[in-house]
């Protein structure tokens, strides 16, 4: 079974992501005149993002990207530095702007999220070489901590208010508590990103733990997933809970 998870680890995830992402849009009327449509192009743009890093597939001796082997792209570390450690918390911080009601809460996170973006880009800049074989570190827990501020201003937010009543109906709670509970599961692995650092012509320094993160990322995807595809279909629009 571990096998063929593995084996299949590329087609599991990439199906799981558009089968969330052709929800959105199945669904896009409903959503359209919402917040929720951005986390719907959002869908979108991490299926389609997530997809190119698979070019890694085609950097060997026998493929037509044999020519990046040895550069500074035979590996997707830098793509994935860019749309995910710093693209998704930028996207997260820019929803729940959106959909937060207290200002106080809003400038939090605006604050939070620009100070996160010019680190992130001040950091790469002085640690250009790592940038492209390895993931960071530092950006992975301050994400985490951007993205826990979010969930837990908007659980305030619900606590405080009617909402709570139906608070399984909405989306946004969906979105909140998966997000929340995905990256809690993620971000301990980022401890031990040293054993996924990758050194340009080598390979990876051990095995045994690239296979245990593949797992522990595709059954956190497989809840993330799912969980997002059941919640756009059978949630209400905010305005009618």
């Amino acid at each position: 079974m571990s096998n063929f998870l593995l084996d299949n680890y590329h087609l599991i995830t990439y199906s799981l992501e558009f089968l969330a992402a052709v929800t959105g849009l199945f669904f896009y009327k409903k959503y359209k005149n919402t917040a929720a449509k951005y986390f719907i192009y959002f869908l979108w743009f991490i299926a389609i993002s997530d997809t190119l890093c698979y070019y890694t597939q085609y950097v060997k001796p026998d493929r037509f990207l044999s020519f990046l082997i040895g550069t500074k792209f035979e590996k997707n570390h830098w793509w994935s530095n860019l749309y995910w450690v710093i693209g998704a918390i930028m996207f997260f911080s820019f929803y729940y702007r959106k959909i937060l009601k207290t200002e106080l809460h809003k400038r939090m996170i605006k604050v939070a999220s620009y100070g996160f973006f010019a680190f992130s880009l001040i950091y790469i800049a002085l640690n250009w070489d790592a940038f492209f074989n390895q993931f960071f570190f530092v950006l992975d827990l301050l994400g985490a901590l951007i993205i826990f501020l979010c969930a837990v201003l908007y659980f305030i937010e619900i606590l405080l208010s009617e909402k709570i009543l139906v608070f399984y109906k909405s989306l946004n709670f969906y979105i909140s508590a998966v997000i929340f509970i995905w990256w809690l599961i993620i971000a301990p692995l980022t401890f031990y990103d040293v054993y996924y650092k990758y050194e340009i012509g080598v390979g990876v320094f051990d095995k045994a733990f690239v296979d245990l993160r593949f797992q522990i990322f595709l059954f956190a995807n497989l809840f993330m997933y799912l969980t997002y595809t059941f919640a756009l279909i059978w949630c209400k629009l905010e305005n009618e809970l």
